[in-house]
């Protein structure tokens, strides 16, 4: 693996999920693999989950590790070709990124999306950027559009704790006070295709996805129908593709207890962080369906199995 910044960059799912879970077993198997070698996890938004599983990860592999928080800690850093840079940008993505390339092995990045121009967004320009200018592989650590290792961590989840050979699986719509990005939605139906599942994607009308992300996916609007049966329940805000960046906040759909009477005992994920009683009710975060603790300790090793298959290229 070069880079690893959607699916498509994945020859074989199942193995990436298989590597991780035999990493889960043995973290410190391959401690030499990144003995003298350096990732840089560079950050222009904020990060808990992220930022201190991807360390973790790379630690169990050898390597080390340089973090920046690049809108606090560097210059400000101009992304447009062409530009005069009289303003406040310093310095310039060609020479920022090509310089951290030579001090590193492996970058990661992140970045969030405006919210407010949907066709620059969805360029994920400052990634692309990154890949085109750094000369090191690329490690997506989110998107505006996408958030692999995310992702990578649901399929192993799902995987792991999974009762049945094919348990079917609903990612639903919940509201929030805030505009999300798409991108852990988007991934996470980008994702579902390649593992053997039953998926449905539950949302009201005007918040379906990009059908680039969600094809394949079977399409609800009605919660309650949705559940019905099912084995784990993703829950997930997100802002509106269509009408971009509208914040929806309607309670009724919001995850309590009542709503998995009729699943097949769900268990029930989340990304995190999470607004409690916003977004899931304390009835089921604090209960036995709750998997959200086992899904962000499972991150560390959907990161060391990715920077494991790039080290190993």
């Amino acid at each position: 693996m070069k880079n690893f910044t959607s699916v498509a960059d994945v020859a074989d799912v199942k193995a990436l999920i298989k590597s991780g879970l035999s990493l889960k077993q043995n973290p410190y198997a391959h401690k030499s693999l990144g003995q003298n070698k350096t990732i840089g996890l560079l950050f222009f938004n904020s990060s808990l989950r992220t930022r201190m599983s991807t360390q973790k990860a790379a630690a169990n592999l050898g390597m080390d590790v340089m973090v920046m928080n690049v809108t606090q800690d560097s210059w400000q850093i101009e992304m447009e070709d062409g530009v005069v840079m009289n303003g406040g940008t310093a310095e310039h993505i060609r020479e920022a990124a090509a310089v951290l390339g030579t001090y590193c092995e492996i970058l990661g990045v992140r970045s969030f999306p405006s919210l407010k121009d949907r066709e620059k967004d969805y360029q994920d320009h400052i990634i692309r950027a990154f890949m085109q200018h750094a000369g090191v592989p690329i490690v997506s650590l989110e998107s505006a559009t996408l958030h692999p290792l995310q992702s990578l961590a649901d399929m192993i989840t799902i995987t792991e704790l999974k009762q049945v050979a094919r348990p079917k699986v609903v990612m639903t719509w919940a509201p929030h006070v805030r505009a999300l990005p798409q991108a852990v939605p988007n991934s996470f139906a980008q994702w579902m295709p390649h593992i053997d599942a039953d998926f449905t994607i539950v949302q009201p009308k005007g918040f379906e996805l990009n059908e680039e992300f969600s094809n394949g996916a079977q399409i609800m609007h009605d919660q309650e129908a949705a559940f019905e049966g099912a084995d784990f329940i993703y829950v997930k805000n997100w802002s509106s593709y269509q009408n971009y960046g509208e914040i929806g906040t309607d309670q009724s759909w919001v995850v309590n207890q009542d709503k998995l009477k009729n699943t097949n005992a769900a268990k029930v994920m989340h990304c995190l962080p999470v607004r409690r009683n916003v977004v899931i009710a304390d009835d089921v975060l604090d209960s036995d369906s709750s998997l959200v603790i086992q899904q962000a300790g499972n991150r560390v090793y959907s990161a060391q199995a990715v920077l494991k298959a790039i080290l190993e290229h």
